[in-house]
């Protein structure tokens, strides 16, 4: 079970962290904020909220456990990285996309 756990820890922050952005993206959109209003600082805090995600994940990658060989090392390695993967490659366009 454990292992089972270190597997999906990568994809688990993944997935908390594309929320967060995407949270962050449609309260923007909505104007409840507004870019505009901000003066580009609610772009600063999603990229800003992506590479504290990265972070993250790269702390996470250095905790994990060395094992001791076979799937004990490499599953929950392989997990990590695609979470990491995951995070770097779906969260990007918030540095370069349009705003809405």
């Amino acid at each position: 079970m454990r292992l089972l756990a270190l597997f999906i820890a990568g994809p688990a922050l993944w997935a908390v962290l594309f929320a967060a952005v995407y949270a962050l993206h449609g309260i923007g959109c909505a104007g409840l904020t507004g870019p505009e209003s901000l003066g580009g600082l609610w772009r600063l805090v999603m990229a800003g909220v992506w590479i504290a995600g990265l972070g993250a994940h790269v702390a996470l990658l250095r905790a994990l456990p060395a094992g001791r060989g076979g799937a004990d090392r490499w599953l929950p390695l392989t997990g990590g990285w695609i979470g990491l993967g995951a995070s770097a490659f779906t969260l990007f366009p918030v540095l370069i996309a349009t705003s809405c």
